[in-house]
């Protein structure tokens, strides 16, 4: 597997790496964005400062600043250059604190990290015996006192280069994978931990990737998630109430051949009424039953309630092995009652996104399509609506309570921020429902600038919230909450 592969860093790029270790997070996906990695080094650089430290001690900005062009690369000192090179002069590197303290007071290298390993710990007042000891080495004091305040800035929250390489290594691959072999990768994905979204982001974003999902199939799911015609197959493990006996039940039993029919799978699959019950709302059944709606298959199945179920190897009684009953002729499922039962039964609105149902509504309103946004005016006012994936109150340096919002709508991911002042109006709204639609302002940022007329290639962005509605009000999904 190649280590500069173009494909994949035009996906990183992008940031489009939702499922992709360590670079799936709203921060880090803007952080892709503004940096835009071009080789495996820049990765390990990105790691290294989406950590507390350097975001603490303001090492982000300049370093995009810098990378982009918009700033010259300079150094507090000469002696500098050496260590800091690699990162245009901004610390970013465990080792570099290392370096710099040692260079800047010539102590030895194992003293040094002493003094990282203790920066804060506030036992002893290094900054004093640093600055004493980098003006006795030829620093001026202002460049000691300023060189200090960005290595203490640092203190322990930071990563070693080669841990930071070695994270970097799965990040890596799990985007190699994601650009040339999706369907594996989200399968993959979705039958282990699928990381901080939720399993219904990972299937829409499957969607998206050209992965098509293909529903729960008593004859065609497993117990995992499986590659199948290019596409990716849902388990039978995400039928709600479903046990593992049951699962490998029907795998047991269909080994000896494919179910024909409701009466087929009852008889030979000891499954309690709930799930028989779940199969059946989810469409499992489906196939085998082409010409039965699923409400009347959950009429069969409530007949079927009423009889005793055949022992293994018994042969059904004579009114079971005739043609089954046909039912009452119920209508069909309409789109919107078949989404409702994939968010009720497996928590994953699969055959399509939940959002197509609120079309008419979202272009009534003219909202923007999370695709759309990059092309929107910096400073301009949008409405944006979507499902919300994620919400966070992270701790951060100006002290603010800022509420950080991802939404998602067909056409990908819209990242919201709430801050302070509207939050006593939107807040209810944003932590209690889980449809939403958002009226706010486009803001970019390329490089670590505000700007105006950017590449949209190029651009973090984000929509600052002033006005917070619930969309599940004007709809049929406000009980449905898939779980997160």
């Amino acid at each position: 597997m190649p280590r500069d592969d173009p494909a994949t860093f035009a996906l990183i790029r992008s940031s489009r790496t939702i499922g992709c270790f360590q670079i799936e997070s709203p921060g880090q996906r803007e952080l892709l964005a503004r940096m835009g990695p071009a080789r495996f080094e820049d990765l390990i650089v990105d790691i290294s400062l989406f950590r507390p430290g350097p975001v603490k001690s303001d090492m982000v900005g300049p370093y995009l600043e810098r990378r982009h062009g918009f700033e010259d690369v300079t150094y507090l000192h000469e002696d500098l250059r050496p260590i800091l090179h690699e990162t245009k002069g901004i610390i970013v590197f465990h080792e570099q604190v290392i370096r710099v303290i040692a260079r800047a007071t010539g102590c030895s290298l194992a003293e040094a990290d002493h003094v990282r390993r203790h920066l804060d710990d506030g036992d002893r007042d290094y900054g004093t015996w640093f600055v004493a000891r980098a003006t006795a080495n030829g620093y001026g004091r202002s460049e000691a006192e300023r060189l200090w305040r960005e290595v203490s800035a640092f203190a322990s929250f930071g990563f070693c280069k080669s841990h930071a390489a070695a994270f970097a290594l799965p990040t890596y691959l799990s985007a190699y994978l994601k650009a040339h072999h999706p369907a594996p990768f989200f399968a993959g994905l979705l039958t282990h931990d699928p990381g901080m979204y939720p399993r219904r982001l990972i299937v829409a974003d499957a969607r998206r990737s050209g992965v098509p999902v293909l529903p729960v199939d008593v004859n065609r799911s497993y117990d995992t998630y499986r590659v199948e015609d290019g596409g990716v197959r849902l388990a039978l493990t995400e039928v709600r109430g479903i046990s593992a006996a049951e699962v490998a039940g029907i795998l047991e039993a269909r080994a000896a051949g494919p179910f024909s029919g409701l009466e087929d799978l009852w008889r030979r699959c000891p499954l309690s009424q709930p799930v028989l019950e779940n199969l059946i709302h989810v469409g499992a059944l489906d196939e085998i039953e082409p010409g039965s709606s699923r409400r009347d298959l959950l009429w069969r199945a409530a007949q079927l309630a009423r009889k005793a179920r055949p022992a293994r190897g018994e042969q059904l009684s004579f009114d079971l092995s005739g043609p089954p009953s046909p039912g009452p002729g119920l209508a069909p499922y309409g789109p919107a009652e078949r989404t409702r039962a994939e968010l009720e039964v497996t928590g994953m609105d699969a055959g399509c996104h939940l959002m197509e149902h609120y079309a008419g509504i979202v272009a009534e309103l003219g909202c923007t399509p999370a695709a759309s946004l990059k092309r929107v005016r910096n400073g301009a006012e949008v409405w944006v609506a979507g499902v919300k994936v994620a919400s966070q109150t992270p701790a951060i340096r100006s002290g603010q309570r800022i509420i950080f919002i991802t939404l998602d709508d067909p056409t990908g991911l819209i990242d919201v921020t709430l801050f302070e002042r509207h939050q006593a109006r939107a807040a209810q709204v944003v932590f209690h429902s889980w449809l939403l639609l958002v009226r706010g302002e486009v803001r970019k940022r390329g490089g670590a600038s505000l700007t105006y007329d950017m590449d949209p290639a190029n651009v973090g962005l984000t929509v600052v919230a002033h006005e917070v509605r619930d969309l599940a009000e004007r709809g049929g999904f406000r009980h449905t909450v898939p779980d997160s």
